[in-house]
């Protein structure tokens, strides 16, 4: 019985190479281009990819059944032409929730304690030469705290947050049951309402650019915004006004609009930590997102269903037509 075969464009983590052997034939493409389709590729039925997979290269496959996704968000994958065409797409979800959670902390008080920078000055020698590091001008104690979404990493945050005692708001399209944060209808009443806000919401288009000028300004000059989501939910050169301007008062950032691309005029600015796309990245999460990845594969071509379908793709292999 011929093994499915499983199109990887592009990098992806080695797990997922070393482990799709043990029951498909792996098809490699140098990168994600429809372009370098060749005939002898005929009869790909899945694909596991990380990072964006253009539409183009998705219909390229007529006999494509699922999309193994690497990572939580899936906006680099069509998913209304993949539900169209009956096509299952899977994600990562839970595996790197609490890692993606810690890391929102780390940055949160990197942020505000300015401890890369203290770091910097003891490596540097101006400890000695200079004398103590200068107090930082921001803390945690008294923050209050507003989440830009509360699904599984933002709940996690969350509960977090709570052991440190700040008080904690958030904003969802609906509220939550059951939760004693302060509920917020609008972005712009939570930004209002608090005075750091941690952006955890996925790339879509109504959360393009929605923390504009307007939401930094509403965040005060005493504000503080974290972004461990999508780079997009941020218009990147209002913010970089606002830093500049003593709008708001620093940032942390582990996302940008153009990644790896990082601006200039961000990197210049004292008052921030930026961390290069990490928040997953440890090897105990990212195997884990990786045997996800193959496992959802496997549970699609075995039993008929995957493990981790996306909401807009909850299909079954026997009911394809």
């Amino acid at each position: 019985m011929n093994r499915p075969r499983i199109l990887v464009p592009g990098k992806i983590n080695e797990r997922i190479l070393e482990r799709l052997p043990e029951m498909f034939e792996t098809v490699r493409l140098e990168r994600a281009d429809a372009a370098l389709v060749t005939p002898d590729m005929a009869g790909v039925a899945g694909i596991a990819v990380s990072g964006r997979l253009p539409t183009e290269l998705m219909d390229a496959f007529p006999d494509l059944e699922i999309i193994a996704n690497f990572g939580v968000g899936y906006d680099g994958v069509d998913v209304a032409r993949a539900a169209a065409r009956g096509i299952v797409v899977t994600n990562t979800p839970d595996v790197l929730t609490e890692e993606v959670a810690d890391t929102a902390i780390g940055l949160l008080i990197n942020t505000l304690r300015l401890l890369p920078q203290a770091e910097q000055w003891l490596r540097q020698g101006r400890w000695a030469r200079d004398g103590a590091f200068p107090l930082s001008p921001l803390s945690l104690r008294g923050r209050k705290v507003g989440l830009f979404g509360l699904g599984r990493i933002g709940l996690a945050i969350a509960r977090r947050l709570e052991a440190f005692g700040v008080s904690i708001a958030y904003h969802t399209r609906t509220p939550r049951e059951g939760l004693a944060f302060a509920y917020h209808p609008s972005l712009r009443s939570l930004a209002e309402a608090v005075d750091t806000m941690i952006v955890i919401v996925p790339g879509t288009q109504s959360t393009l650019k929605a923390v504009n000028a307007d939401i930094l300004a509403a965040l005060g000059p005493q504000g503080v915004l974290i972004n461990v989501g999508r780079g997009s939910t941020v218009d990147e050169a209002a913010l970089i006004a606002a830093l500049q301007n003593d709008t708001i008062a620093g940032a942390g950032l582990d996302v940008f609009e153009n990644e790896p691309e990082v601006p200039e005029a961000l990197l210049a600015l004292p008052n921030v930590s930026l961390l290069p796309h990490v928040a997953s990245a440890s090897v105990v999460t990212r195997n884990a997102m990786s045997d996800l990845v193959v496992d959802n594969l496997k549970a699609w071509f075995s039993s008929g269903e995957a493990l981790t379908p996306v909401v807009e793709t909850p299909f079954r292999r026997d009911a394809r037509d």
